[in-house]
């Protein structure tokens, strides 16, 4: 029997008992969709979260002292860069940079009359391009200036958590280059919201200058921090600004706790994808096994008038075949749909999840992200499975002896 005669059957067939393959349909699609969806929500909140983390933290590449750890952040001068000013005009130099500042970090403690709270103290030169995230985020008060003795610029979050105000004066605390603590007091010029709550309720912002007299690291730095056009250029970049005393760091390894963490739990999301498949597997193999059972004196005919096992089995292949690509299809576009919304308006968490994830920089409102060759994989995956698990009723409808099925009842 030709091909296409095979074929036209087993269309014929599909839709025989149109109720029970519209059922199958629909769990076939709705598994799939829902596999695309997730797939596509975790691919957006852990690029997102990476990108953050790049955006307002580490950067793309950093130079550091080869001394200098950051869990430390030490402010010994034997930790600090020196020749700043060299080393930010060596990495503005370099085509693949499209921004380069030096940045001093530091431990603080902020005081008001009525609390008290551990942050991260950053001092920065306002007017570089790396910091154009937060310009943007400002949301009070206006930004810091490379020439203010006394200002600084805090999230929003900290803010309404200490109660504090565009105007008010703080007190912040700190361990000096000396070893010995020292503490000043500042004016809070504005106030950001970038919607990562690590960060808005974590960080204060001073020029660096200030920050260097402050903290006793006069005309040094912990990093120059540099964003680059394209990421992929990091390990390059790195190389051309490696130097004696210097340790040149890419994105991967300054990221390298959160990039394992993504990496640990791919095992959990592709447990999940194959559970889903199974499911839809046996969606199949339930219906082409009442098929079978349903049609056992039309197998038994089929056999006493010529057709071979392998054509019968082949047809019942095919059966399953175009259920499963009807269903990826609808799949497809139902998942492809979700994600797009998800991608524009995405859902918003509120500040419990982002807290919750505590070191990772989650944003209050969290989206997806469409990956085409994973959602391909999905489709495809799906596909293989519902074909191997319709092999056992293919081959059941196949091994049928003619006499046996023609008497069934």
């Amino acid at each position: 029997m030709a091909f296409s005669k095979l074929l036209t059957i087993a269309w014929r067939d599909v839709w025989r008992n149109q109720r029970r393959s519209f059922f199958t349909l629909i769990a076939v699609a709705l598994g799939l969709a829902l596999l695309i969806v997730l797939n596509g929500f975790i691919a957006g909140v852990m690029e997102d979260s990476l990108q953050n983390s790049i955006r307002l933290q580490t950067g793309h590449v950093q130079i550091r002292a080869a001394s200098y750890e950051a869990d430390t952040v030490s402010l010994e001068w034997k930790d600090l860069l020196d020749n700043v000013d060299g080393l930010t005009a060596r990495a503005k130099t370099l085509p693949e940079v499209s921004a380069a500042a030096p940045v001093l970090w530091a431990t603080s403690v902020l005081n008001t009359a009525d609390d008290s709270l551990g942050l991260r103290l950053y001092g920065i030169d306002p007017a570089s391009a790396l910091y154009d995230p937060i310009r943007q985020a400002m949301v009070a008060g206006e930004f810091i200036a490379a020439d203010d003795r006394s200002g600084i610029a805090i999230g929003k979050h900290l803010a309404d958590e200490m109660k504090v105000q565009v105007g008010d004066r703080v007190s912040l605390t700190i361990i000096n280059a000396d070893g010995n603590p020292d503490e000043a007091q500042f004016t809070v010029r504005g106030l950001f919201s970038t919607g990562i709550l690590s960060y808005d309720e974590g960080a204060a912002l001073m020029p660096l200058a200030r920050a260097q007299s402050f903290t006793g690291a006069a005309g040094h730095a912990s990093a120059i921090v540099i964003l680059l056009k394209d990421r992929n250029s990091a390990d390059k970049v790195a190389a051309d600004l490696q130097g004696d005393g210097l340790q040149t760091l890419g994105w991967q390894k300054l990221n390298e706790m959160f990039i394992q963490a993504i990496a640990s739990s791919a095992g959990f999301y592709i447990l999940a994808d194959i559970i889903v498949m199974l499911v839809v597997a046996v969606v199949i193999a339930n219906t082409l096994l009442m098929a079978v059972f349903e049609r056992t004196r039309e197998m038994g005919i089929l056999s006493a008038l010529g057709m071979k096992q392998r054509q019968i089995l082949l047809m019942f292949l095919l059966e399953a075949l175009l259920l499963g690509i009807v269903g990826v299809v609808l799949g497809f576009a139902l998942g492809s749909a979700g994600v797009g919304y998800l991608a524009k308006y995405g859902i918003n968490y509120g500040e419990g999840a982002a807290a919750a994830a505590k070191n990772i920089p989650l944003a209050t409102t969290l989206y997806a992200r469409y990956v085409p060759t994973t959602f391909i994989n999905l489709s495809l995956g799906t596909l293989a499975i519902i074909l191997l698990a319709s092999l056992y009723p293919a081959w059941f409808a196949a091994r049928l002896e003619p006499v046996k099925a023609l008497h069934a009842v």
